[in-house]
């Protein structure tokens, strides 16, 4: 795991709602696996042909990660747009990067980060 999960839990918990508050990064709904509620989690949703990846700073491990693997689809918001997403599968680092643009600014290398998640939009 690349971060440890009690950053994950501080973010979740303190970071994530100020974010969604500001209201300046994309936001991902997707439902619990268990409880059915809608989350809201602040990420950055970098485009590709046909979808979107999402590095995957906590691992595959981390709930949001896991609530839209097991829902298979989830809604992103980006600035005033809105789009269904679905199909999520976890891809390598050296998949998502063949994807994703040139420009696009790596994670540092001593976070490890090895895992990306894949979405494409509904047709």
């Amino acid at each position: 795991m690349p971060v440890p999960m009690w950053v994950a839990q501080i973010n979740k918990r303190v970071f994530n709602k100020l974010e969604v508050k500001r209201g300046s990064r994309p936001v991902l709904t997707h439902v619990g696996r268990t409880s059915g509620t809608a989350y809201q989690t602040p990420l950055d949703a970098h485009p590709v042909e046909e979808g979107y990846v999402f590095i995957l700073m906590y691992g595959s491990g981390s709930d949001w990660v896991r609530n839209v693997l097991a829902a298979g689809s989830a809604r992103l918001r980006v600035g005033s747009d809105e789009v269904d997403l679905v199909n999520p599968r976890v891809v390598t680092k050296d998949e998502a990067w063949r994807l994703l643009p040139q420009s696009t600014k790596a994670p540092p290398n001593w976070l490890n980060v090895t895992e990306y998640l894949r979405m494409d939009v509904r047709p």
